[in-house]
């Protein structure tokens, strides 16, 4: 964004002047006409070298919008619009104190949108690698109900749930991959380096070598000889395999095949579910129609093989099928979930039993996590000591029969 000078008249008459950050000239022309000033002169302000410097290492190394941005930006959002700040003079405010440039910049446009006559979903819905498909429907609502709001008050909660979702597996996970990361380094530098230099050794003394040293120095020398092929094998294989991923079919069978996983498979699995019971509660509370928030919350769960099953659930309720049947087709949910389910249609409460069915699963996940570290470290620890145990044999047991027939001959 640009700083521009500028003179003109208040709707008093008055000659006012000052700055005004904005995306071009015409944008800051539309900005202060909404503002109702008449524009008299119009100058963009000289930027020194240092923030030329800022704008290109910008350029370069572009700002994400982070969770906390998004957070704070519908903090912030929500409690300007419950002391009804006029929601152009909100957006143009918070675009222009945003410590995020990229946020500040889609806030621009977003206010852009609304000069221009968008409501304000349809701004955001520009945006949707910044707000996801259920911000925006939710916003849609508030704004179509006059309680924009209370809609922004659950989407507050929703990320926050999802933020909080996201910490408890990235901290779970980081112990192991750090042990993952030292072994596999320790490894490698014990292949390219250690073992090379008791091979040199072994080869002059000539002695009969133990099958675990032969296999030492033969997987040495291999990495030695072809570790340019070795390294590019690897990296062909990471970048193909996230090239597929990004597909619609290769998304389907990574996340298809995650649900899967040892250990981590039913993490994954409660996790979307979770995602999926919150988000349908958190929609059908809000008003919106059970079809359309299937279809919602079908792009919203994190994995494309449960939207599809949330989808067949969206197909069945069409068909007129009960939701409990359509949920019980996909094979997704346990018994005590469903169960809920029923209660919940019975009762004509599905959005209150959905929002428990989530803290339930979020409670599983807690429980899966805590496990998941008592699991993992045995696990660990014994490849570690298969390896140790390993090196030992190749490295010093001809050192240990070397020394013995020594010890023999004086």
């Amino acid at each position: 964004m640009a700083e521009f000078t500028y003179r003109g008249r208040d709707e008093n008459g008055r000659l006012i002047s000052g700055k005004i950050n904005a995306g071009s000239s015409r944008g800051a022309v539309e900005n202060l006409q909404s503002q109702r000033v008449v524009v008299l002169a119009l100058e963009e302000s000289k930027i020194v070298t240092a923030e030329k410097s800022a704008v290109s290492l910008r350029t370069l190394f572009p700002q994400k919008i982070g969770d906390d941005d998004l957070i704070l930006f519908t903090r912030q959002l929500y409690a300007l619009t419950r002391a009804g700040i006029p929601i152009l003079r909100a957006m143009n405010g918070l675009a222009e104190s945003s410590n995020n440039e990229a946020l500040s910049t889609v806030l621009a446009d977003i206010s852009q949108s609304l000069i221009s006559g968008s409501d304000l979903s349809g701004a955001f819905r520009r945006h949707q690698k910044v707000f996801s498909t259920i911000y925006v429907s939710l916003v849609q609502v508030g704004e179509s109900t006059g309680k924009l709001d209370d809609a922004l008050k659950r989407l507050i909660g929703h990320l926050e749930s999802e933020r909080e979702t996201q910490k408890r597996i990235k901290a779970a996970l980081r112990y192991p991959m750090m042990v993952i990361f030292a072994m596999a380094v320790a490894l490698a530098v014990i292949t390219v380096f250690v073992i090379p230099s008791f091979s040199s050794v072994f080869a002059k003394l000539g002695a009969d070598l133990p099958w675990a040293t032969r296999v030492l120095m033969g997987t040495s020398d291999f990495v030695r000889n072809n570790g340019i092929l070795l390294l590019f094998v690897l990296l062909s294989s990471f970048f193909g395999l996230r090239f597929y991923i990004n597909t619609q079919e290769g998304r389907l069978w990574w996340d298809r095949n995650r649900l899967k996983w040892p250990l981590l498979g039913s993490i994954f699995e409660r996790i979307a579910l979770s995602r999926f019971s919150r988000s349908f509660a958190m929609m059908l509370s809000s008003g919106v129609p059970i079809l359309s928030s299937l279809n919602i919350v079908a792009e919203s769960v994190g994995n494309k093989y449960v939207g599809n099953a949330v989808r067949s659930m969206h197909s069945g309720v069409e068909r007129g099928d009960r939701l409990t049947n359509a949920a019980a087709a996909t094979g997704l949910f346990t018994p005590l979930v469903l169960q809920m389910m029923t209660v919940g249609e019975e009762t004509g409460s599905v959005d209150r039993l959905l929002d428990e069915v989530a803290d339930f699963y979020e409670e599983e996940i807690d429980y899966e996590l805590k496990q998941l570290a008592d699991a993992v470290e045995p696990i660990l620890l014994a490849f570690m000591g298969v390896l140790v145990l390993i090196l030992a044999l190749g490295v010093f047991l001809p050192v240990w029969d070397l020394g013995t027939a020594a010890t023999g001959r004086g």
